[in-house]
């Protein structure tokens, strides 16, 4: 039996944050957040989207691309940043984007079929990130409102009262995705400190802010 698969990008994801940092840590968190999947040559077909229309959602099975290989072995354990990074759970047990294999696995809303790409909302991918595999998703069988989640029962509170200048060069569009995403607080769990400013790119520019008191500031968006 092969002990190996090897996959190869059927799409690239193309949306606002051209880094890992400030990423929502799952899909849908900000429902805003647009994004389109642009097919490479070979998979470039329009009869492969014959049927896509008919459904609002889509699973992506996609790579973790910026995430340095790990050294030596795979590491049984992870701290997820719900549990403020400090607590090890297994790696089964996480989402962490720090896995054996670095596959990821999104649901995302489907807001139509432009030509040959697919406009997304919802997606917690960097610009650039590699789709392996687009599938729909089916209601009767792909949801579970009775479920139990363990530690992650509940979805994330927003953390943070976010303060956007006016005098920031941002549309309305613009401030209210990034006031969402800056709410869940995208600092690593273990960091919090007042007097350091933390930087991220965003819609090809980047955002500047500090935190201070549970109150994020915006200081500057840089283009």
């Amino acid at each position: 039996m092969a002990d190996e698969l090897l996959l190869k990008p059927v799409a690239y994801y193309r949306g606002p944050f051209g880094s890992k940092f400030g990423i929502p840590r799952q899909s849908s968190l900000v429902a805003d957040i647009e994004g389109r999947i642009v097919f490479t040559d070979v998979f470039r077909v329009r009869e492969a989207l014959r049927g896509l229309e008919g459904f609002s959602r889509l699973w992506l099975v996609w790579g973790f691309s910026a995430n340095k290989p790990a050294k030596g072995d795979w590491q049984p354990t992870v701290r997820p940043p719900r549990l403020g990074g400090n607590t090890a759970m297994g790696v089964w047990a996480t989402r962490s984007p720090y896995r054996p294999n670095p596959i990821g696995l999104s649901c995302v809303e489907l807001q139509r079929v432009d030509g040959m790409e697919l406009v997304i909302r919802g997606a917690d991918l960097m610009d650039g990130t590699p789709i392996y595999d687009i599938k729909p998703y089916i209601a009767y069988a792909d949801s579970f409102p009775d479920a139990f989640c363990g530690f992650a029962g509940e979805a994330p509170g927003k953390k943070l009262q976010v303060v956007i200048p006016q005098e920031i060069p941002l549309d309305s569009r613009q401030r209210r995705i990034l006031e969402e995403v800056l709410a869940l607080d995208p600092r690593p769990a273990y960091q919090d400190q007042a007097d350091k400013e933390y930087g991220m790119p965003f819609e090809g520019g980047e955002v500047h802010f500090r935190v201070e008191n549970n109150v994020l500031t915006v200081s500057k968006y840089l283009l």
